[in-house]
C-alpha cells in the first residue's frame, strides 16, 4: 500500500477570526469515525473525500483560545492519497471554515442594526461553519430532526459505522448516498435505532442525492431548495439550514428556528422573516450571531439547542 503524502501548509485568514466560536461549533458536531478533537494538543482532525481518494486534515488552533484580531494563518497538516489533491483539499477547508467571508461588509451592514450591532462588535470575526460534504450534512441533518444534539451525533456515528468502512488513512469516509438509499430499510432502521418515519425520510433524501442532487456553493440555490422540499420528511427549516451550511447561502434564514424567533420576539416564521428583512443579504450571519449569543455567550440555551449537523 502506498503511504500517504504528508504536507504542512498554512491557511491565510484575512481580517478577524472568531476562533473560539468556530471551535465550539465544530466540537459540538463531532462524529465518531469522521472527526477527532484533541483539546490538549489544540487540534481538530477531519476525514475528507479528496478527488483521488481519502484525505485527513488536522487544524492547529492558536495556543490560547482567542480571536485573530488581524490577518494571520491557521497551520494545517494534511495526509493525502496523492500530492495533487492538495489544492482541492485546501479550497475545501477554506469553504468549511468560511475563511473567505466578506467580513468588512458583513460587520458594517449588520453592525448598524440595533439588535445585532452589539453582537457584531463583540464578534466581528464570526464565520459560518460550512460543510466538507453536502450530502453528508444533509443526511446528518435529517437524522437530527426533533432529537437532541447528543442523540443526533449518536445516530450519525451509527450511520457512518454501518455504511462507511475504515479507509487507508484509518478514518471513515462520508456515507455514500447510494449505499444509504440501497440499504435494507428495516436493517438500517435497527442499526441506527431510529423511527420508521425517520429512516423513510433519510432514504428518500439519499435517493435524490444518489440521483444527482448536488449540495454545493456553485449550484442553483433556488433549485436545490425546491428539490429538497420535494422530499417527504424535509421541511423549510432543514432546507434553509442545508442552504446555509452546504450551499454557503449568506442570506439563508431558518425562520422557524425557536432560538431565532425568541430573539426576534416573533410568534410565527412569517413574522420572523418580516423582522429579519433589514439583515439582507446577510441573514445567515445574523443567524450565527444569534445562535452564538444564545448558546455560547449568554448560555440562554443548552448546547443541545444548536442545529443537529
Amino acid at each position: 500500500m502506498t503511504p500517504p503524502v504528508e504536507i504542512d501548509t498554512l491557511l491565510p485568514v484575512e481580517g478577524p477570526l472568531d476562533v473560539s466560536s468556530l471551535r465550539r461549533f465544530l466540537d459540538a458536531h463531532v462524529v465518531a469515525g469522521l472527526d477527532v478533537v484533541d483539546h490538549a494538543a489544540g487540534t481538530t482532525t477531519r476525514s475528507l473525500d479528496a478527488p483521488h481518494g481519502p484525505a485527513v486534515a488536522t487544524i492547529f488552533w492558536p495556543d490560547e483560545v482567542r480571536d485573530f484580531e488581524d490577518s494571520a494563518s491557521l497551520k494545517v497538516h494534511l495526509r493525502l492519497s496523492r500530492k495533487d489533491d492538495r489544492d482541492a483539499v485546501v479550497a475545501l477547508l477554506r469553504r468549511w471554515l468560511d475563511l473567505d467571508a466578506d467580513w468588512e461588509r458583513i460587520a458594517a451592514d449588520l453592525g448598524r442594526d440595533e439588535r445585532l450591532g452589539p453582537l457584531v462588535a463583540a464578534r466581528p470575526g464570526l464565520r459560518i461553519p460550512g460543510s466538507v460534504n453536502g450530502a453528508e450534512t444533509a443526511l446528518f441533518t435529517v437524522l437530527g430532526q426533533q432529537v437532541s444534539l447528543a442523540a443526533a451525533r449518536t445516530f450519525q456515528g451509527r450511520l457512518v459505522a454501518t455504511l462507511s468502512p475504515v479507509n487507508a488513512l484509518g478514518f471513515r469516509s462520508s456515507p455514500d448516498p447510494a449505499a444509504v438509499a440501497d440499504a435494507h430499510t428495516e436493517d438500517l432502521r435497527a442499526a441506527l435505532g431510529i423511527t420508521r418515519s425517520r429512516v423513510a425520510a433519510l432514504q428518500a433524501l439519499a435517493r435524490v442525492l444518489a440521483d444527482g442532487l448536488e449540495l454545493a456553493p456553485h449550484v442553483d440555490h433556488a433549485d436545490a431548495r425546491r428539490r429538497l422540499l420535494a422530499v417527504k420528511g424535509i421541511g423549510p427549516w432543514t432546507a434553509d439550514y442545508v442552504a446555509l451550511r452546504c450551499l454557503r447561502d449568506d442570506d439563508a434564514f431558518p425562520s422557524g428556528d425557536l432560538i431565532l424567533r425568541r430573539a426576534l420576539g416573533a410568534k410565527t416564521p412569517a413574522e420572523a422573516i418580516r423582522l429579519a428583512e433589514p439583515w439582507r443579504p446577510w441573514r445567515g450571519y445574523a443567524t450565527l450571531h444569534l445562535w452564538t449569543a444564545a448558546v455560547f455567550v449568554d448560555a440562554q440555551q443548552p448546547a443541545d439547542a444548536l442545529p443537529p449537523a
